[in-house]
Protein backbone atom coordinates (compact mmCIF):
# COMPACT_ATOMS: atom_id res chain seq x y z
CA UNK A 1 0.00 0.00 0.00
CA UNK A 2 3.12 2.51 0.62
CA UNK A 3 4.57 1.74 -2.44
CA UNK A 4 1.37 2.42 -4.27
CA UNK A 5 0.89 6.07 -2.07
CA UNK A 6 4.13 6.73 -4.00
CA UNK A 7 3.74 5.72 -7.10
CA UNK A 8 0.50 8.34 -6.68
CA UNK A 9 2.71 11.21 -5.17
CA UNK A 10 5.01 10.11 -7.94
CA UNK A 11 2.54 11.16 -10.78
CA UNK A 12 1.09 13.92 -9.07
CA UNK A 13 4.46 15.68 -8.83
CA UNK A 14 5.34 14.32 -12.43
CA UNK A 15 2.24 16.19 -13.61
CA UNK A 16 2.53 19.36 -11.66
CA UNK A 17 6.10 19.65 -13.19
CA UNK A 18 4.66 18.85 -17.16
CA UNK A 19 1.66 21.53 -16.46
CA UNK A 20 -1.17 19.11 -16.52
CA UNK A 21 -4.41 20.67 -15.97
CA UNK A 22 -3.13 23.83 -16.44
CA UNK A 23 -3.59 27.08 -19.50
CA UNK A 24 -0.27 26.17 -20.35
CA UNK A 25 -0.51 22.59 -20.53
CA UNK A 26 2.13 21.55 -23.83
CA UNK A 27 -0.07 19.12 -25.23
CA UNK A 28 -3.30 20.83 -25.05
CA UNK A 29 -4.54 24.44 -25.43
CA UNK A 30 -7.08 23.54 -22.82
CA UNK A 31 -5.17 21.41 -20.26
CA UNK A 32 -6.82 18.24 -19.17
CA UNK A 33 -10.50 19.50 -18.45
CA UNK A 34 -10.55 20.16 -22.44
CA UNK A 35 -11.87 23.44 -22.07
CA UNK A 36 -10.14 26.39 -24.00
CA UNK A 37 -7.45 28.08 -22.50
CA UNK A 38 -8.11 32.08 -21.64
CA UNK A 39 -4.41 32.78 -21.81
CA UNK A 40 -3.61 34.39 -24.83
CA UNK A 41 -1.41 31.54 -26.70
CA UNK A 42 -1.06 30.35 -30.50
CA UNK A 43 -1.59 26.95 -31.23
CA UNK A 44 -0.74 24.05 -34.06
CA UNK A 45 -2.31 21.03 -35.08
CA UNK A 46 0.75 19.98 -37.32
CA UNK A 47 3.49 17.57 -35.99
CA UNK A 48 5.94 19.73 -36.03
CA UNK A 49 4.90 21.62 -33.05
CA UNK A 50 4.71 19.08 -30.33
CA UNK A 51 6.84 16.59 -31.87
CA UNK A 52 3.89 14.21 -31.94
CA UNK A 53 1.39 13.43 -34.68
CA UNK A 54 -1.42 15.04 -34.35
CA UNK A 55 -0.74 16.84 -30.70
CA UNK A 56 -1.23 20.46 -30.32
CA UNK A 57 0.97 22.97 -28.50
CA UNK A 58 0.54 25.86 -26.93
CA UNK A 59 2.87 28.73 -27.26
CA UNK A 60 3.34 31.22 -25.10
CA UNK A 61 1.89 34.91 -27.11
CA UNK A 62 5.52 35.79 -27.67
CA UNK A 63 5.82 32.50 -30.04
CA UNK A 64 8.85 31.60 -28.61
CA UNK A 65 9.47 27.89 -27.39
CA UNK A 66 10.28 27.12 -23.88
CA UNK A 67 13.80 25.41 -23.61
CA UNK A 68 14.18 21.97 -24.18
CA UNK A 69 11.21 22.31 -27.48
CA UNK A 70 13.20 22.93 -30.94
CA UNK A 71 12.44 26.17 -32.90
CA UNK A 72 10.97 25.11 -36.47
CA UNK A 73 13.08 26.70 -39.30
CA UNK A 74 11.12 28.58 -41.91
CA UNK A 75 10.29 26.57 -44.19
CA UNK A 76 11.16 27.09 -48.16
CA UNK A 77 8.21 28.88 -49.95
CA UNK A 78 6.39 27.05 -52.40
CA UNK A 79 3.74 28.87 -54.56
CA UNK A 80 1.15 27.43 -57.32
CA UNK A 81 1.29 28.25 -60.57
CA UNK A 82 -1.41 30.92 -61.90
CA UNK A 83 -4.10 29.90 -64.03
CA UNK A 84 -3.63 28.96 -67.53
CA UNK A 85 -3.55 32.33 -70.11
CA UNK A 86 -6.78 32.60 -71.96
CA UNK A 87 -8.10 29.29 -70.15
CA UNK A 88 -6.50 26.04 -70.55
CA UNK A 89 -7.82 22.25 -72.25
CA UNK A 90 -6.59 18.91 -70.19
CA UNK A 91 -4.46 16.95 -72.88
CA UNK A 92 -5.83 13.48 -73.61
CA UNK A 93 -4.60 11.14 -71.66
CA UNK A 94 -3.16 8.87 -74.38
CA UNK A 95 -1.18 11.76 -75.44
CA UNK A 96 0.35 11.74 -71.94
CA UNK A 97 3.47 9.26 -71.27
CA UNK A 98 3.70 8.93 -67.01
CA UNK A 99 5.45 5.29 -66.91
CA UNK A 100 8.51 6.43 -65.22
CA UNK A 101 6.97 8.69 -63.09
CA UNK A 102 6.68 7.47 -59.12
CA UNK A 103 3.12 6.39 -58.46
CA UNK A 104 2.21 8.94 -56.00
CA UNK A 105 2.39 11.54 -59.17
CA UNK A 106 -0.07 12.91 -61.19
CA UNK A 107 0.18 12.39 -64.97
CA UNK A 108 -2.22 15.42 -65.94
CA UNK A 109 -1.54 18.01 -67.99
CA UNK A 110 -3.12 20.70 -68.98
CA UNK A 111 -2.26 23.13 -72.25
CA UNK A 112 -3.29 27.15 -72.51
CA UNK A 113 -5.52 28.83 -75.39
CA UNK A 114 -1.93 30.15 -76.75
CA UNK A 115 -0.75 25.93 -76.65
CA UNK A 116 2.76 26.89 -75.89
CA UNK A 117 2.14 27.05 -72.11
CA UNK A 118 1.67 23.85 -70.26
CA UNK A 119 0.80 23.12 -66.47
CA UNK A 120 1.88 20.15 -65.02
CA UNK A 121 1.26 18.65 -61.31
CA UNK A 122 4.72 18.81 -58.93
CA UNK A 123 4.93 17.69 -55.37
CA UNK A 124 5.97 19.91 -52.14
CA UNK A 125 5.57 20.03 -48.75
CA UNK A 126 7.72 20.08 -45.45
CA UNK A 127 11.05 20.81 -46.60
CA UNK A 128 10.81 19.99 -50.22
CA UNK A 129 9.76 22.31 -53.05
CA UNK A 130 8.25 21.51 -56.73
CA UNK A 131 9.29 22.94 -59.96
CA UNK A 132 8.79 21.45 -63.77
CA UNK A 133 11.58 21.86 -66.83
CA UNK A 134 11.07 21.20 -69.82
CA UNK A 135 14.22 19.01 -70.77
CA UNK A 136 13.89 18.00 -74.59
CA UNK A 137 11.38 19.66 -77.38
CA UNK A 138 11.34 17.05 -80.54
CA UNK A 139 9.31 16.78 -83.36
CA UNK A 140 6.94 14.23 -81.67
CA UNK A 141 7.34 14.42 -77.99
CA UNK A 142 8.31 17.44 -75.78
CA UNK A 143 10.19 15.77 -72.41
CA UNK A 144 9.29 17.68 -69.04
CA UNK A 145 11.38 16.87 -65.88
CA UNK A 146 8.93 17.54 -62.79
CA UNK A 147 11.80 18.51 -60.02
CA UNK A 148 11.64 18.41 -56.14
CA UNK A 149 14.09 19.99 -54.48
CA UNK A 150 14.74 18.98 -50.34
CA UNK A 151 15.86 21.99 -48.37
CA UNK A 152 17.66 20.59 -44.98
CA UNK A 153 16.09 21.74 -41.73
CA UNK A 154 18.04 24.86 -39.88
CA UNK A 155 20.09 23.48 -36.43
CA UNK A 156 17.29 21.22 -34.77
CA UNK A 157 14.74 21.97 -37.19
CA UNK A 158 12.37 19.48 -38.54
CA UNK A 159 10.43 19.05 -41.47
CA UNK A 160 6.93 17.93 -41.61
CA UNK A 161 5.94 14.67 -43.54
CA UNK A 162 2.78 15.95 -45.90
CA UNK A 163 2.88 16.00 -50.03
CA UNK A 164 0.65 17.80 -51.70
CA UNK A 165 0.35 18.47 -54.93
CA UNK A 166 1.47 21.46 -57.07
CA UNK A 167 0.75 23.25 -60.35
CA UNK A 168 3.30 24.39 -62.27
CA UNK A 169 3.74 25.82 -65.30
CA UNK A 170 6.57 25.07 -68.07
CA UNK A 171 6.33 26.99 -71.85
CA UNK A 172 7.36 25.11 -75.35
CA UNK A 173 9.22 26.86 -77.61
CA UNK A 174 6.37 25.73 -80.52
CA UNK A 175 3.01 25.00 -79.73
CA UNK A 176 2.49 21.46 -78.49
CA UNK A 177 -0.05 20.25 -81.41
CA UNK A 178 0.19 17.14 -81.57
CA UNK A 179 3.26 15.96 -79.71
CA UNK A 180 3.19 13.58 -76.84
CA UNK A 181 4.17 14.98 -73.09
CA UNK A 182 6.33 12.55 -71.58
CA UNK A 183 6.99 13.38 -67.86
CA UNK A 184 9.89 12.13 -65.37
CA UNK A 185 10.99 13.00 -61.74
CA UNK A 186 13.89 13.93 -60.21
CA UNK A 187 14.97 14.78 -56.51
CA UNK A 188 18.07 17.16 -56.20
CA UNK A 189 19.08 18.72 -52.71
CA UNK A 190 19.57 22.64 -52.44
Amino acid sequence: MRNAKVLVALAVGLCALAGCGSGDAPFGAGGSSGTPSSSPSTASSSPSASGLPGGTATLPSSGVRPPGQSQVPPQPSQSSAPPLPGGSTEVPPSKVDGTVLPETYKTQVSVASDGRTLQVVGQAGGCKTATAEVTTQAADQVQITLVTTYYAPGAGGVCTQEIRDVPLNVTLAAPLGDRKVVLEARQDAA
